[in-house]
């Protein structure tokens, strides 16, 4: 999986498969005999056409947010060592996903370049002080703690209108899904 810091879950890459009629299968079922639970992967190496699993032929980006690189790459089985598919050649795809994450963030408020610099040295001097003085560190951390919370609720308090917040467009500056946007503005509020 392939992750920003910034979006988390919001939008975790992957090699997405397609087989040989350009569609996207499910997931791949394996069931182990005996028990209550059957495992599932989407991992595009289970789709190697063995155990029942469908027979991908080709790659491309994927995301969890939903979107789909238009590229396609070849799945070439005689290249993957079996033992180790991770290893195999996704630059492909990824290159498309950050392409995609380029775009998201593109969309995205921006956060002024100063304060974004500020940022930058407050996480350098704080891991600075990691090997310094833990304990200072864990001090400044809960001062930063306190400090954005108490931000993002009047922040969230600031968004809200009359009618409520336009979910489309939060979640749009935000980079982030309606759904995700949602539950992240109710957290802050919450904290009141």
């Amino acid at each position: 999986m392939w992750e920003t810091e910034e979006f988390g879950s919001e939008h975790e890459g992957r090699p997405g498969v397609l087989l040989a009629d350009g569609t996207e299968p499910g997931p791949v079922y394996f069931d182990a005999g005996s028990g209550p639970t059957v495992h599932q992967s989407s991992e595009w190496w289970a789709y190697d056409g063995t155990l029942g699993a469908p027979l991908a032929t080709e790659l491309r980006g994927a995301c969890s947010c939903g979107w789909r690189g238009t590229s396609r790459y070849s799945l070439d089985w005689e290249a993957v060592d079996r033992r180790r598919p991770y290893l195999a050649d996704a630059s492909g795809p990824e290159g498309d996903w950050d392409t995609h994450i380029t775009e998201v963030t593109a969309r995205a408020v921006p956060v002024p370049a100063d304060l974004t610099a500020l940022l930058d040295q407050v996480e350098e001097r704080l891991v600075a002080l990691v090997a310094d003085d833990p304990m200072a560190a864990l001090r400044a951390v809960a001062t930063l703690q306190s400090l954005t919370e108490r931000v993002a609720t009047d922040a969230a308090f600031s968004v809200d209108t009359a009618d409520g917040p336009r979910w489309d467009t939060v979640a749009q500056a935000l980079g982030i899904s309606e759904q995700a946007a949602r539950s992240r503005l109710t957290r802050y509020a919450l904290r009141r």
